[in-house]
């Protein structure tokens, strides 16, 4: 059976001034046929316009787990992108820790094999510390497309300066591909 339903994209939000311009990544995304949730830790809430968001995809921001017997509020995804992604996430993702919603669902994505990127931000200063550099290995190795590079980091309490960087479109080009390149696979195969 082939459906022409577009695919859905969850775009998972953490606790950072640059979360701010998601939207953009939300208006990019929709003009390449997507339909677009996006999903904030509490953190990450604080950072965003959950009205405008609403407004823009047509659903709900959600924040934390639903309660028991309560319908999903959201389709399931096809693809995930966690941008921009705090240290905290990315150490408690690697180590399966599922204290948020945003956690549950990345922790529930690699079981689904849900093509996923992530874009770490965080000063330089923060980004020195070992167990940053270790969980995003282990979520490489995992299949997950680590989006890091260094000299997109700020001093701390300078992240305007570097929000022109932020990589949106790296990030949904790299789960586009994914997507294209896993409808090319055997069906089961991922």
């Amino acid at each position: 059976m082939t459906t022409n339903a577009p695919r859905v994209l969850y775009i998972l939000v953490c606790g950072s001034p640059m979360a701010r311009d998601v939207g953009k990544l939300v208006a990019m995304a929709q003009s390449e046929g997507w339909e677009v949730c996006v999903i904030t830790t509490p953190d990450g809430r604080n950072f965003v316009d959950v009205n405008a968001l609403h407004r823009q995809t047509g659903h709900v921001v959600r924040t934390w787990y639903k309660k028991p017997g309560e319908p999903d509020q959201l389709p399931p995804a096809d693809a995930m992108i966690v941008a921009p992604a705090t240290v905290n996430t990315i150490n408690k993702w690697a180590a399966g820790i599922t204290d948020t919603l945003v956690l549950g669902l990345l922790v529930e994505g690699y079981g689904f094999e849900i093509p996923t990127a992530v874009v770490p931000y965080t000063n330089n200063v923060m980004a020195r510390h070992p167990a940053l550099h270790e969980s995003l290995a282990k979520l490489s190795s995992w299949g997950v497309h680590v989006l890091y590079d260094a000299r997109r980091l700020g001093q701390p309490g300078q992240i305007d300066r570097y929000r022109a960087r932020f990589p949106w479109r790296l990030a949904l080009r790299t789960v586009s591909e994914r997507m294209t390149a896993n409808s090319m696979l055997e069906p089961g195969a991922f």
